[in-house]
């Protein structure tokens, strides 16, 4: 199983999976408590969706838009620079992830990424930057294709997240 997985096709097909409407919604269930306890037991290493899939994850601490209560949870994230891009597919759920509403209510924000913490400020993408960004996604992640077809009831928000120092 380890050459298996060092060698990328075990990170593919658990990809290719996801984007599989059963396994997607098993994925929306088991991903963030599963991040967050990998998260923790490896001391803020790794996460397991960056273990099992390849893919980079953030943890992001919003700010409830109800409660006014931090909320830290595993996204997956695409590095731009010195800001990061989340896509809100929700596992393209009909329904937009609850950090989304809270980056609405509140674009202050902060991530862990690779060992650091920094101080963000979000902002939703529109029209050719935020298609740009969602095609880099679905380079990266194929179940980002799928997830858009699935939410098709809505446009999956795109957001720029930029270090405020």
């Amino acid at each position: 199983m380890e050459t298996y997985r060092r060698s990328g096709h075990f990170r593919r097909l658990v990809r290719r999976t996801a984007a599989t409407r059963p396994m997607a919604r098993i994925y929306g269930v088991i991903q963030q408590p599963l991040d967050r306890l990998v998260y923790r037991l490896t001391g803020g290493r790794t996460t397991a969706s960056s273990w099992l899939a390849g893919v980079r994850i953030t943890m992001l601490t919003t700010t409830g838009a109800k409660t006014g209560k931090p909320r830290t949870l595993p996204v997956l994230c695409l590095p731009d620079g010195e800001d990061m891009i989340l896509i809100a597919s929700n596992f393209g759920r009909p329904h937009n992830p609850a950090w989304y509403h809270n980056l609405r209510a509140n674009p202050r924000a902060t991530i862990r990424f690779d060992g650091s913490r920094r101080e963000v400020m979000s902002r939703e993408l529109i029209g050719a930057e935020r298609e740009r960004d969602y095609r880099r996604g679905e380079d990266i992640y194929p179940g980002f294709t799928h997830y858009r077809r699935w939410a098709a009831n809505r446009q999956i928000p795109v957001l720029r997240l930029e270090p405020l120092s």
